[in-house]
């Protein structure tokens, strides 16, 4: 037991994290068609928004806010700048966020340089079970982000623009607010979670690569375009990587999640959560 809980705790704060990442992703491709190649960025956003907030003396807290509502502000200006005209074109939009990752990640080397940054774990953060310390935080904060998007008007509204746009705009959802709304959302949702994992890993302008592919397998196995096959994709994959890491290497590991997503992606081509071809 002893062994084997802090295995699962750790686990299920990664489930929790990358379902953070992948929400933000599936509310942008579900219902803008726009594949975000920049998320890994506002996760950076929102790691190195904690660490200048400690800097500047504030509890930790206030840095985890002021990451994700930064990261959500930066989100908001890209959508009205450039994102918006490229709606249905996927293509058009991996070369856009493409861009606009590079310019996130220099405009930040340039701020902080491209050295490490280290943030001290708060005590205050982490709850004990069985005896074992553990981070809740991220598991709370998705646990409010499902609220929002299935006991909201705004989560309602998103998820009927993804279902069906044309009739969402008929019966008078304001699309284009949804649109905004939505991307700052997901983005603020990334820095939000690259906050919460900041004291765990080393804050440089390469830190949100190691969470962003892992992201978009979870929304292809789970289903693209759901928030419930988010939840599906993350658990499996989540669940894979941090076991099969823990008891063998981080190497097999990797090697064993994509092989797996390419079993349930190739017997399940719209995800879990889709329909059996």
């Amino acid at each position: 037991m002893q062994t084997v809980l802090p295995i699962l705790l750790d686990s299920l704060n990664y489930i929790s994290v990358l379902l953070l990442v992948s929400i933000g992703l599936v509310l942008i491709f579900g219902l803008m068609q726009v594949i975000n190649l920049a998320h890994g960025e506002f996760f950076l956003i929102g790691a190195y928004g904690l660490w200048f907030a400690q800097q500047m003396g504030l509890p930790f807290a206030a840095g985890v806010l002021l990451g994700a509502l930064v990261a959500a502000a930066v989100g908001l200006l890209a959508e009205v700048a450039v994102i918006r005209r490229m709606y249905d074109r996927p293509l058009d939009t991996i070369l856009a966020t493409w861009g606009l990752s590079i310019a996130i990640k220099q405009a930040i080397v340039i701020a902080f340089g491209a050295q490490s940054q280290q943030i001290a774990s708060p005590l205050d953060s982490a709850v004990s079970l069985f005896g074992v310390p553990y981070s809740a935080i991220a598991g709370v904060v998705a646990l409010l982000v499902f609220a929002i998007l299935y006991r909201t008007r705004f989560g309602l509204a998103a998820r009927a623009a993804m279902v069906n746009r044309p009739i969402a705009r008929a019966i008078g959802i304001d699309t284009r607010r949804v649109d905004r709304a939505a991307f700052a959302f997901g983005t603020g949702l990334a820095g939000l979670a690259g906050a919460v994992m900041a004291p765990l890993m080393s804050v440089d302008p390469q830190m949100g690569f190691g969470f962003i592919l892992p992201a978009f397998l979870s929304i292809l196995v789970g289903g693209v375009g759901s928030p419930a096959g988010a939840l599906w994709g993350t658990g499996l994959m989540g669940s894979s990587q941090t076991l099969i890491a823990s008891w063998w290497n981080p190497v097999i590991a990797q090697i064993a999640v994509f092989t797996l997503a390419i079993v349930v992606i190739r017997l399940y081509p719209n995800g879990i959560t889709g329909v059996r071809r």
